[in-house]
């Protein structure tokens, strides 16, 4: 049997995707207020960063992949218009109802559909743009995955891709306190959850650095890959064409 990275453990590759799943059906309904706490506000600036980098016109069509609570996928309606589409997507049953529902709340149309990354639904060479914010890490064959979001992307398309990186070295002390201390005793105090916390905190150090994530892009065919390193790299943005 295969195995695979669930934080710092080492799990059979089957397994990773039901485990995932019980750690965001724990956390959705305080899913974005433990993103406030755990970042004091900045995951907003991170996504609002994003969305100005993504440059998403009236009239087209966007994937926001692992889109949970519909942050991206709400202001990418609002910019695509009556002409365009949205389509928000997550593994997670818990996480989308979260996302499907604020976007009723906001009177737009919720193009949800629950999904696996590593095998999308979609025609090839379908959307304008791709992204996925704070999921890549999560899943189990990210190679896989990002094949599949370069197939769905049109020809001048850009996929983005918003996720936890390696932070300046001077800061990783302190970083590591926060990220294995505090955001567990958050998570307990919180959301009644400090393991699914912890996971979360592990899951960052398995991910790869900046330069393997765009590496990781031109494999999957991705051409002109760039990344933006934000907060002193606890954040890094990476933009990539298909062409």
């Amino acid at each position: 049997m295969a195995e695979t990275h669930f934080g710092f453990r080492k799990v059979e590759e089957s397994e990773k995707a039901r485990k995932v799943a019980e750690v965001f059906h724990s956390v959705a309904q305080r899913y974005d207020l433990m993103n406030d706490l755990m970042s004091g506000g900045l995951h907003r600036l991170w996504k609002a960063f994003t969305i100005e980098q993504a440059r998403v016109r009236p009239g087209e069509r966007v994937l926001d992949i692992a889109g949970g609570t519909g942050d991206l996928a709400i202001a990418f309606a609002k910019r695509v218009g009556h002409s365009g589409e949205v389509w928000l997507t997550d593994i997670n049953n818990s996480m989308l109802t979260v996302g499907r529902d604020r976007m009723l709340d906001q009177g737009l149309v919720p193009w949800a559909v629950q999904c696996d990354a590593e095998k999308l639904p979609f025609p090839d060479n379908h959307f304008d743009v791709v992204t996925v914010a704070f999921g890549l890490r999560n899943m189990t064959h990210k190679e896989r995955a990002l094949a599949e979001m370069q197939r769905v992307l049109r020809a001048g398309g850009r996929l983005l891709v918003l996720e936890f990186s390696r932070v300046y070295k001077p800061l990783v002390p302190l970083y590591d306190l926060y990220s294995f201390k505090v955001l567990p005793l958050l998570g307990r105090l919180v959301a009644k959850d400090a393991a699914s916390y912890r996971y979360l905190a592990e899951s960052i150090r398995m991910h790869p650095d900046q330069e393997a994530m765009k590496r990781m892009m031109e494999d999957a065919g991705l051409e002109r890959v760039e990344y933006f390193n934000l907060t002193a790299g606890v954040v890094a943005l990476h933009k990539g064409y298909k062409l």
